[in-house]
């Protein structure tokens, strides 16, 4: 029997299945403890080893070579583990991934690159990682995450957005907000501003509609927010619902299970899902009659894309959905 993931798409750009948690960890002590969480968990959320903010003033190449150790080593049990290296204007940007790229060879996840200020800024990290992969002998293209943060990315976003290796559009609130010289007040900077103030709106609704139109996963980004769980849910279930993001930045351990939390489908629609995607597959996906409704392969991609995210999310699928499609 042919798989949903053969069948529902031919021809198209699948779409990345990604966890819908990006936990960022910049120190040893921190990696450490969240390829610990990651290890007991699973890989319900990815993480991201920050070499922009991470590396004490100087020690570039130190944090770099410990972050790529990490990455390639016995700890990362899942292979889901990334990096954000420096941006392409700062002087050590080609070195984090001289460095790292021929240590960590296919268990890099993904690169994310911040303060980019348009499709250029990305296609310049594009020609070097081509460049160092292929001096590495790594026959591979690394997925890309781009930080949508500056006024110059927002106007070009649909243009980086349909870049071939560009995985993910990850909003950055701070910065978008400083770079507005205070025309945008702080309270925008969390709930409930960051929701409601037009500029903010616009600017998250544009990236969720370029990111979802060329196949690309919009990324939400942090809650400041890092002991009251409730709040925590509630900014990932708006940012979920209100504006169409599909996944969320951590900064705290205790954002994870929050947000995924938030993110999961509804466990109803599941069930749901995994009845039609078995029945329309015993027909090799012609339509069916579900509870006295037509389905065909329009509501069958809805529906595998549904089961597909609840099971990045670590939510239970039924059985017989579970050795079809996931085993």
């Amino acid at each position: 029997m042919r798989h949903p993931s053969q069948v529902l798409f031919a021809g198209e750009k699948n779409f990345p299945l990604l966890p819908a948690v990006d936990h960022y960890a910049g120190s040893e002590k921190l990696i450490r403890k969240a390829l610990a969480m990651q290890q007991k968990l699973g890989p319900i959320f990815d993480i991201t080893c920050d070499c922009e903010d991470g590396a004490h003033a100087g020690a570039n190449r130190q944090h770099a070579e410990m972050v790529a150790a990490f990455i390639a080593g016995e700890e990362n049990h899942h292979g889901r583990v990334g990096v954000r290296i420096h941006d392409v204007s700062h002087p050590h940007w080609q070195q984090d991934l001289e460095i790292i790229i021929p240590i960590t060879g296919s268990r890099l996840a993904f690169v994310t690159l911040p303060k980019v200020n348009g499709s250029e800024d990305v296609r310049l990290l594009m020609r070097h990682l081509d460049r160092i992969c292929a001096t590495a002998g790594l026959l591979r293209s690394i997925p890309l995450h781009v930080l949508i943060e500056t006024h110059g990315a927002l106007r070009q976003v649909w243009e980086i957005a349909a870049i071939p290796t560009v995985e993910s559009l990850d909003f950055g609130l701070m910065d978008f907000v400083s770079g507005h010289h205070g025309a945008i007040p702080a309270t925008a900077m969390s709930s409930p501003g960051q929701f409601e103030h037009p500029l903010i709106v616009r600017a998250k609704s544009e990236i969720a509609s370029a990111a979802l139109a060329n196949g690309v996963v919009p990324s939400h980004n942090v809650t400041t927010e890092l002991r009251d769980l409730a709040h925590i849910r509630n900014d990932a279930r708006r940012a979920r619902e209100e504006f169409g993001f599909l996944r969320m930045w951590s900064i705290h351990p205790n954002q994870i299970m929050p947000i995924i939390e938030a993110m999961r489908p509804d466990f109803s629609e599941v069930e749901t899902a995994a009845a039609i995607l078995v029945a329309a597959q015993n027909v090799d996906w012609a339509p069916i009659e579900h509870q006295d409704r037509l389905h065909d392969r329009a509501s069958y991609r809805y529906y595998w894309e549904l089961l597909a995210r609840a099971q990045a999310t670590g939510m239970t699928i039924p059985s017989e959905a579970l050795s079809r499609f996931f085993n």
